[in-house]
């Protein structure tokens, strides 16, 4: 889709192109003898990795000409005050759905109050008290670049129901934070990005304890105890090991090998 509004007085052409891949609007203006932007090809996406990620913020924050991409905020866009990640549900902020597809914002983070250190993570409070707010998961991870630790990112996910009368419920929108710097917490004020989402896909889950909740592992197969008693062979099942013993000699022997089923006359087994 590309919508073409013409300023007469100013010569200037003012375009939208919508990205086809993500259907992401790019507003630019267009200058007489400057020629078209050409559309993006199908497939292409803004999925930066984290160290790109906060090389767009550096950019950003130095106003650095040379770093900063003329499109960048086309594709990061900023936000500010009440219109904020920890004012405003995610869902409500421009172009985040619950579809799956990452969303990237700059903004700044402010204190929860007046004194102490502590970031504003609320987001909407009902008429019972219970908060919806953001909830930091794991540990501040530092990202490094060039073996040089260029900032942190943090993982929060989004509850309902916070308060004291019920428990907090887990949502499926989650925020991935980064800043720059060397400490694990971000200054109030200082500009940050963020990528909202909403997680369509389940959690995947590994490890011994779900392979055996689950019976996907099969039992180990059970050893076979041998014992002679008079003239005739008694076995039964033994979990752990193989052991063999006459009546006359009380000495216990073990071995790992299994006994021979079909030399065994039928009465000698006992049910």
């Amino acid at each position: 889709m590309t919508c073409i509004n013409i300023d007469s007085l100013t010569s200037v052409t003012k375009i939208i192109r919508t990205c086809p891949s993500c259907g992401h609007l790019i507003k630019y203006e267009e200058k007489a003898g400057i020629h078209n932007l050409p559309g993006l090809p199908a497939g292409v996406k803004f999925d930066p990795s984290d160290q790109e990620i906060l090389e767009h913020l550096e950019a950003k924050v130095r106003l650095d000409a040379h770093k900063l991409h003329p499109l960048i905020d086309e594709f990061i866009q900023t936000l500010e005050g009440e219109n904020g990640i920890c004012y405003t549900h995610p869902e409500k902020l421009p172009g985040v759905a619950k579809d799956g597809l990452v969303r990237h914002f700059f903004h700044r983070p402010s204190k929860a109050y007046t004194t102490g250190t502590r970031k504003r993570r609320k987001v909407h409070t009902d008429i019972q008290g219970n908060e919806t707010r953001w909830h930091k998961t794991g540990k501040t991870r530092p990202v490094v670049l060039k073996n040089k630790v260029k900032g942190h990112k943090k993982i929060l996910v989004l509850y309902t129901n916070y308060g004291k009368q019920r428990k907090p419920e887990k949502t499926n929108w989650v925020m991935h934070q980064y800043h720059l710097g060397d400490n694990e917490d971000e200054k109030e004020g200082e500009l940050v990005v963020s990528k909202v989402f909403y997680q369509t896909q389940p959690r995947q889950c590994g490890g011994v304890n779900n392979n055996i909740k689950n019976n996907s592992c099969p039992p180990p197969l059970p050893q076979v105890r041998t014992s002679q008693v008079g003239s005739q062979f008694v076995q039964c099942f033994n979990p752990t090991t193989l052991i063999s013993f006459e009546r006359n000699n009380p000495t216990m022997t073990t071995t790992s090998r299994l006994p021979n089923f079909n030399n065994l006359p039928d009465a000698s087994f006992i049910p």
